[in-house]
């Protein structure tokens, strides 16, 4: 028997090998194996039993290792990561890399204790000759007996205070036996005790939910593919519409993956999805997955699900790739979500890819969002997926009051750029007087964007990256958010030795500084990558903000979606501005979604919710659209502009990024792939470019670009990876293909 094997080694290439015949019964596809390559042993998944080969077999080298006794890549992630290595022009190896969590590739290892087990009593002589033999054998032969389990070695050692050897003494007399348990460890096993938990049983559903539940029971029944996008205005009811689809997945004897689009959102999500499967059935597991694990939680999960020991998983976009047994449901929540695309390799999108999964297995993706991203409404609009919407809240809740504030009329007044309007502070001040909760948004970390000085114009900027560098109060640096060099903020200008260097624009720091100024006896936190490195430092101050013990929450895109809070009835947008004026077509798409989902967190409880926000351009669209949640207003202007411009979702858009060290020869040999790709793909593909990337230097490497419009990726992706291939790359210049990229700066 021989094997072909893709090797985890960093080349693109399938070996074959013989599988000795002990290990025969255990190899099959999707198997994980170690490999000889050269001189070292590597990992590798077989991808085929029995392949010809052009040689003689004899002269194959062996398997020397089959690392779990069932497939660590199920077929269908096989097949899955073969599509994606042609779709998205990556190697195999990457893909497979990023489908195994490296705790599995590694073999971290599993958690394990002894425990003792009583399982021969003796009688009274024996025990009384025991005590006066060994009195301490004694003694621990009396607490044994009067337990009903097995029990943890070291604990009962420590509480009798004996030593290992009186317990090897009974164990070899064979009144105690010894065994290794292996002892799971489980992510977020205590939300139960954490003040985050949601019960979340059985609500009576309204009218508009009660067909959205039937329309996904009748799309499961069929036991096909079928995407259903479900397009619900914040606070209408969406979780509750997930949790019935995933009963009735469950019940059909079939696997589930949830997705969300933020670490931040998984505790509260698994909350609610756990409390809900103890109703449903006692004993179904819900694995966590998403980067922030340690390795020992993600093997673990990842062995629950392998194993099947476990049905449901609910994580990060790279839950995606969770090996799920019987698939039947994938949710994508908040499907709109940029973060679900990958921005290193494999340049995946994690809703495009489940939609793929979910067609390889016959199951069902379900897709959800207040504010759908435009390739998917268009999607249902031509009836590739379903549409079903939600469009009035739970308990008719009112959609909360949007009060827009021009900041240019508001500067006039201040005589001055205001952080905070006067609207937005005076109804600060009203909620923290009733106890009401306030969160406050800014897509920004740090202090202030830049130092600049007053007198000569000198911008503080990285020396590695073309951006300025962020001012951080907290301990006086200025640091690169690319790059992440750092260094201590001046006290004068280094320019011109002047003192008036000040700081432009805003970030979390100077908000909540501004805060503390017209609130001093409120409890203030703040909420960005900057204070949330801690690992679980989300969900404490979650479950402090949900047990009323923060006033004001002050934070970026983390806090802006998903999250429910009762009691949170005034949410301020600061700086509406600031997501609209990028050189990106998505810009006016991104700018009305934010605005949407960051207004839909206030006023989900009993009371009404107020959102103020602040803006230079009240006029926008974005913003105008905004004020009545108006999706389909809002998507029926932006397409019209897509479709003149021919923008997505009409064509697909991939981007081919140039990196080197050499600014002139990069921009000359960019210009001379251009001029290839032009000659042979010109017909197929529409060109843009090459030009400046808008960062035009990151890390010490210069930055140029090329744009490709087609309407055929499949049929595009393979002539450029020809291309590719045959080109004279030098060895200092990297060049990165991303199809359907969702960020152009």
């Amino acid at each position: 028997m021989f094997v072909g094997v893709h090797p985890l080694a960093g080349f693109d290439k399938v070996l074959h090998y013989r599988v000795p015949e002990a290990l025969g019964s255990a190899v099959g596809v999707g198997s994980l194996v170690r490999v000889p390559i050269g001189p070292t042993l590597r990992l590798g998944i077989v991808g085929e039993v029995g392949a010809p080969v052009d040689f003689p077999v004899e002269r194959l080298k062996a398997v020397a290792q089959v690392v779990y006794p069932f497939p660590a890549l199920p077929p269908d992630l096989l097949q899955l990561a073969r599509w994606m290595a042609g779709y998205y022009a990556c190697g195999l190896d990457s893909i497979i890399e990023t489908m195994i969590p490296a705790a599995v590739r590694n073999g971290a290892g599993l958690k394990q204790e002894k425990q003792l087990v009583l399982v021969q009593r003796l009688a009274a002589e024996e025990l009384a000759g025991l005590e006066k033999r060994a009195p301490q054998q004694a003694r621990l032969y009396r607490f044994m007996e009067q337990q009903f389990r097995p029990q943890k070695k070291s604990l009962v050692l420590a509480r009798l205070d004996v030593t290992a050897a009186v317990a090897a003494a009974l164990v070899k007399r064979g009144v105690l036996r010894e065994e290794t348990q292996r002892i799971e460890r489980i992510a977020y096993d205590d939300d139960h005790s954490s003040g985050e938990l949601v019960a979340s049983q059985p609500h009576a559903l309204n009218p508009e939910q009660q067909a959205a539940v039937d329309a996904m029971t009748a799309t499961l029944g069929e036991a096909k593919f079928g995407v259903t996008l479900l397009h619900g205005i914040t606070g209408s009811g969406k979780t509750e519409v997930y949790l019935r689809a995933i009963d009735t997945a469950l019940k059909a004897g079939g696997g589930v993956v949830f997705l969300v689009p933020e670490v931040a959102l998984t505790p509260q999500t698994v909350a609610r999805l756990r409390s809900r499967l103890e109703a449903i059935a006692p004993g179904h597991r819900c694995v966590v997955w998403h980067s922030h694990l340690s390795e020992g939680e993600r093997l673990d999960g990842w062995l629950a699900l392998a194993t099947g020991e476990a049905k449901v998983v609910v994580g990060a976009r790279s839950a995606v790739f969770a090996p799920v047994q019987n698939l039947r449901l994938i949710v994508v929540d908040e499907e709109h979500e940029p973060a679900y695309k990958q921005d290193e390799t494999p340049r995946y999108h994690g809703r495009d890819v489940a939609v793929m999964r979910a067609k390889m297995n016959r199951a069902v993706c379900l897709l959800g969002s207040a504010t759908p991203s435009l390739e998917s409404f268009l999607n249902a609009q031509t009836g590739k997926y379903r549409l079903v919407e939600l469009k009035q809240r739970v308990d008719s809740r009112k959609l909360p009051y949007i009060d827009i504030v021009d900041l240019r009329i508001e500067a006039m007044k201040q005589r001055s750029l205001p952080l905070l309007s006067g609207k937005l502070v005076n109804a600060m001040q009203a909620r923290f007087a009733k106890r009401e909760q306030t969160i406050l948004f800014i897509n920004r970390r740090g202090y202030s964007s830049s130092m600049l000085c007053t007198k000569c114009g000198h911008s503080e900027e990285c020396l590695h990256c073309s951006i300025a560098l962020t001012y951080h109060r907290s301990d006086e640096t200025l640091r690169c958010h690319l790059c992440g060099a750092q260094k201590a903020a001046p006290l004068r200008c280094p320019k011109c030795a002047a003192p008036e260097i000040r700081w432009k624009g805003l970030g979390t720091q100077r908000i909540e500084e501004a805060v503390r100024r017209v609130l001093p006896r409120a409890k203030i936190e703040r909420m960005d990558t900057d204070t949330m490195a801690k690992k679980n430092r989300f969900r404490e101050v979650l479950a402090q903000f949900r047990a009323g013990k923060i006033d004001v929450l002050v934070g970026t895109q983390m806090i802006g979606k998903g999250l429910d809070f009762p009691n949170v009835t005034l949410v301020g947008l600061v700086d509406a501005d600031m997501s609209m004026h990028v050189p990106d077509f998505r810009a006016n798409e991104r700018t009305f979604q934010l605005l949407v989902q960051v207004a839909g967190r206030a006023g989900r409880g009993d009371r009404a919710g107020e959102v103020v926000v602040q803006t230079f351009t009240p006029q926008a669209e974005a913003i105008q659209f905004s004020r009545q949640a108006d999706f389909a207003g809002f998507a029926a202007s932006e397409l019209k502009v897509r479709k003149d411009f021919h923008y997505p979702p009409y064509r697909h858009l991939i981007h081919h990024l140039f990196r080197g060290p050499n600014p002139e020869k990069l921009k000359f040999f960019a210009e001379q792939w251009a001029k290839l790709v032009e000659k042979t793909l010109g017909e197929r593909v529409e060109l843009r470019g090459p030009s400046a990337s808008p960062i035009e230097k990151i890390k010490d490497e210069y930055r140029w670009q090329l744009w490709y419009f087609t309407n055929a990726v499949t049929k595009v992706v393979p002539e450029l990876a020809k291309l590719r291939a045959g080109f004279a790359w030098p060895d200092d210049i990297t060049q990165v293909l991303d199809v359907d990229p969702v960020n152009l700066v």
